[in-house]
């Protein structure tokens, strides 16, 4: 711009000095020559004639210039915090008196019928580390029942010892259990059993069980827990049973989905039962048991809207080695839960099925009068539709009601066996009679039986202090094979009331169990049924409470069957009268 500017300014002069110069002489010519006129002017571009740049253009780079994506590793290491929170008070905020929590405990007491009881708790624990502990209870009661011609005692013992590890990854515990329950078949049928008779009869049982147990916790793994349980039970006839169990679960995460999903939860267990009997009720044949279960059960929870949604399936496979059996079972399962009324009413509902095995260990803590004769299979609950609903008032009052309906196959109901003797002898086929062998004693009969429940119960806070519970079930039973459902009851009730002051403490508890059904026979074994008889409703009362005099010291007093019922628990087994039993417990720390 600068140079086109100058010579702007010195063209009209050099212009106007060319137009002051002479022309020089020439010769004068006869004709007129062209010329030619070069005429320049100053060049004015335009916008237009510019070349345009071409939107978008494309850049090549080349591999060596690409980005590269960016990895992220965290490496995580604990570090000291230097925070120190303000501390403040909080006003207007009642709570009470602390009561002081100690590791340890001993109680002993004395009642009526000469029942001792003693309990204890003993317990160490570092503070991060590791923890040990052994507990213990003894009951029992040495006086007969007047009622009952044979001895009607029994006495109760466990125990168990602990011990527990807190490791970075993962905790483990390991546990030892032993129980020794004592009883006796104290009840006789309706015969006329003679002196000579009664004294042969020898109907005392002892049941001795051990069980080692391994258990490991993760933190933040695949594998939530795992568990190992191996048992032993015998009893007086030398009977024996052995069960190893082992159950895991395992969480599969759903990352690679790139959803928002939660992880499935894979629940496996498998059982190995092997027992065996001297021999059975019919015979001397001894009677052995082998099962084997495998089972596996995933399951996945989600919310869908307002639906707490669970499902999964039970994939089972039995084999029974005795009797050379396979069976193959896949229970599907659903649960569905939906608020109606928010933080009020719930609304619940599904199905579900399994398959249950079952254990003369099982059979005793249900009905300790059972022989040592037993046929032992699995229970399959093929189906079980539930429907209910639950909710809260006003936050003091609880409810919650179903309605159900299940199918089981070779459900066990207990029938009383028939009685070797007719009062007057003491052998039979040869073989002295055995002190289960009288009529005295259960069997189990397998059934196809189907359940409708209907079930409610309800909690009522009145006050801090005081709070009563109640629940009632009604079943109804459609039996295959059997004529009625023995020993199974229609209708039961509970009422429970609890008051619970600083000094002061009380429960009570009123249990209802309507009749029940169970046989007699013709004659002695083997003999038919005679007929179905009734075992009747009965009402127990009972009453627990203490008071403490101190943190440490403290007594307490039960009070059991109150109303003096007269009611068989089973047929021909007559319970205890009122009972009252009263101690002292004692808390303290090494």
């Amino acid at each position: 711009m600068k140079k086109g500017f100058i010579i702007f300014l010195f063209l009209p002069g050099f212009i106007g000095v060319r137009a002051q110069e002479k022309p020089k002489k020439e010769t004068a010519k006869d004709t007129v020559k062209t010329e030619i006129v070069n005429v320049v002017s100053t060049y004015n571009p335009k916008i237009a004639d510019a070349s345009k740049i071409k939107k978008n253009p494309k850049i090549k780079l080349l591999k060596k210039s690409e980005k590269k994506k960016l990895e992220y590793t965290i490496f995580s290491a604990p570090v000291a915090s230097t925070f120190i929170p303000k501390s403040g008070v909080v006003k207007g905020i009642d709570v009470g008196v602390r009561e002081r929590i100690y590791k340890n405990y001993v109680a002993a007491g004395f009642g009526n019928y000469l029942s001792p009881f003693i309990e204890a708790f003993l317990h160490h624990s570092s503070r991060f580390e590791n923890e040990f502990g052994i507990s213990t209870t003894y009951s029992s009661s040495e006086e007969n029942l007047r009622s009952s011609v044979l001895n009607s005692n029994f006495s109760n013992f466990n125990t168990t010892a602990f011990y527990k590890q807190v490791d970075r990854y993962f905790d483990w515990k390991v546990s030892l259990n032993s129980q020794r329950d004592q009883y006796n078949w104290y009840g006789l049928p309706n015969l006329n059993f003679n002196t000579e008779t009664i004294n042969s009869i020898e109907e005392k049982q002892v049941y001795n069980y051990f069980q080692l147990v391994g258990e490991l916790t993760f933190d933040d793994s695949y594998i939530d827990f795992g568990k190992v349980a191996l048992s032993y039970f015998t009893d007086s006839f030398k009977s024996n049973e052995i069960l190893l169990s082992l159950n895991s679960k395992l969480n599969l995460p759903l990352d690679f989905l790139q959803l928002n999903t939660n992880d499935i939860g894979i629940n496996a267990r498998l059982e190995l039962l092997k027992g065996e009997f001297k021999n059975s009720y019919e015979d001397q044949n001894s009677i052995n048991y082998s099962l084997i279960t495998t089972k596996v059960y995933p399951e996945y929870k989600f919310l869908y809207s307002d639906f707490s949604i669970k499902t999964g399936a039970k994939i089972i496979i039995s084999l029974d080695t005795e009797n050379s059996a396979t069976n193959f079972f896949v229970f599907p399962e659903l649960l569905i839960n939906k608020p109606i009324i928010k933080n009020y009413l719930n609304g619940y509902g599904g199905f579900t099925g399994d398959l249950h095995t079952n254990t003369y260990k099982s059979f005793t803590e249900e009905n300790p009068f059972v022989s040592p004769t037993l046929f032992i299979t699995q229970t399959a609950e093929k189906s079980n539709f539930f429907l209910g609903i639950n909710g809260t008032v006003n936050n003091h009052f609880s409810f919650n009601l179903k309605v159900s309906t299940k199918n089981e196959e070779d459900k066990p109901l207990f029938i009383r066996n028939n009685s070797k003797s007719d009062g007057t002898n003491q052998t039979a086929n040869g073989n002295s009679l055995k002190g289960y062998e009288y009529g005295n004693s259960f069997g189990v009969f397998y059934d196809d039986v189907k359940t409708t429940t209907l079930f409610a119960e309800v909690e009522y806070d009145f006050t801090k202090k005081i709070t009563f519970g109640a629940n009632i079930q009604q079943n109804s039973y459609t039996v295959n094979n059997a004529l009625d459902s023995f020993n199974l009851p229609s209708l039961q009730a509970s009422f429970i009331g609890t008051y619970k002051s600083d000094t002061w403490y009380a429960t009570t508890n009123i249990f209802y169990v309507s009749d029940r059904k169970d046989v007699n026979y013709n004659g002695q074994f083997p003999s038919s049924f005679s007929e179905i008889i009734t075992i009747g409703s009965f009402i127990d009362l009972n009453l627990n409470g203490g008071y403490h005099f101190n943190d440490t010291f403290s007594v307490f007093l039960r009070v059991h069957n109150i109303l003096n019922s007269k009611y068989d628990r089973f047929a021909n087994f007559d319970t205890q009268g009122f009972q009252i039993l009263g101690g002292i417990t004692y808390k303290f720390d090494f």
